[in-house]
């Protein structure tokens, strides 16, 4: 039995972030704004490719408010939103006063099938609510079919919202996750692929756009010389030293990425030969996720077991691991919510789990975990 702790994806510091914050202390830029934020920006900018913009923020969902306010969703609107998602990326449509329509996965990648989105496109329209954006998520990295998505968007003219919160360093068609739609969501929470602590970023399509985010970030404060305001606004900006943290895990990403991809790889190894057990991967070229998380499915019928037996058994042994997010369309906030499903994210909610995949986790922890998991199997009789 191990005596450490294994977690399931813990920030790994490099050593360089200390470099960049002792310099926000030495010149005094301890407040938000300052050459840390600017130059994690164009950092992230030159990573995403694609003459995109990024503004850093304060969180995640903060990045996703504002692409919603920029959309200008407003009470009473209707925002299609994935249903097999965290929470983070719903509850921005109700800060508005909007109601999300949720929309289950397709199996390939898990996430928003394409044809029940048009579905539920089709369907509101006839009920006089057209979607005023979609909001498609990259589940544990993994990217979405873009193409049909973006296509069903256009034949609509409904912009789309890409939450590539886990999804740093993913690549649709040798594309950067975060880049195909209006705006694009990052997050730099403490388990994420680089952390800032806490934080976030909104993709844009133009500098102008950049400049409308960071004016909503700020307060909306006018260009003036005292205090004055015409437009709701929100205290969303990230601060110089969180930027310097994100700034030294740049530093870094590239072997973050290369580390989840290799745990990915490594349990599929290891449990290639385990009859009822599937380790989620790329299904085809044009996928390359980063594996923020390795995910499996267990298959209680040829395994003898189910995914919560094998958590509690981990946790015994000094290993977290997790439940495949539950469905928004099945949370209780949401009861009273349009939804549009097919059972899939129900059954991959069922049967899945989130394994220790972060930079933290060595192979020895990766086999171990492997042999907790063997462990509470049940041959057949």
């Amino acid at each position: 039995m191990t005596n450490k702790k294994i977690h399931l994806c813990l920030a790994h510091m490099n050593g360089n972030e200390m470099k960049y914050i002792q310099e926000a202390f030495d010149t005094n830029w301890v407040v938000p704004l300052g050459p840390n934020v600017d130059a994690f920006e164009k950092e992230l900018e030159s990573f995403v490719g694609r003459g995109k913009y990024v503004a850093a923020l304060s969180s995640g969902t903060s990045a996703i408010h504002l692409a919603l306010v920029a959309l200008e969703v407003g009470h009473g609107d209707e925002v299609i939103c994935q249903s097999f998602t965290f929470s983070a990326s719903a509850n921005p449509i109700v800060y508005q006063g909007a109601t999300p329509v949720f929309v289950d996965s397709e199996r390939d990648t898990w996430n928003i099938n394409p044809e029940l989105l048009e579905t539920a496109i089709r369907q509101r329209i006839s009920a006089g609510k057209k979607p005023k954006a979609i909001i498609s998520v990259h589940l544990y990295g993994m990217p979405a079919k873009m193409d049909d998505i973006l296509s069903i968007a256009a034949k609509y003219d409904i912009p789309v919202i890409e939450d590539a919160a886990e999804a740093l360093g993913s690549e649709y068609d040798g594309k950067a996750c975060g880049t195909f739609g209006q705006y694009g969501i990052l997050s730099f929470n403490g388990n994420k692929m680089i952390t800032t602590s806490g934080g976030g970023a909104v993709i844009c399509p133009d500098e102008e756009a950049k400049k409308r985010m960071l004016f909503y970030a700020t307060q909306a404060r006018e260009a003036a010389p005292y205090y004055l305001h015409k437009e709701i606004g929100y205290n969303y900006r990230m601060s110089n030293i969180c930027a310097g943290i994100g700034r030294g895990q740049m530093t870094a990403l590239e072997s973050h990425i290369s580390h989840h991809r290799h745990a990915r790889d490594m349990y599929a190894a290891l449990l290639a030969d385990t009859d009822g057990i599937e380790v989620h991967g790329n299904p085809s070229e044009k996928h390359n996720s980063n594996f923020w998380l390795t995910t499996i499915t267990i298959n209680p019928a040829k395994t003898g077991t189910d995914c919560d037996t094998v958590r509690k058994h981990l946790e015994t042994t000094g290993v977290e691991s997790r439940l495949l997010w539950k469905p928004m369309h099945t949370q209780p906030v949401f009861k009273d919510a349009p939804q549009f499903t097919n059972g899939v994210s129900e059954q991959l909610f069922s049967q899945g789990l989130c394994l220790p995949s972060g930079p933290c986790v060595s192979d020895e922890d990766l086999e171990f975990v492997v042999s907790g998991i063997k462990s509470c199997l049940k041959p057949h009789s």
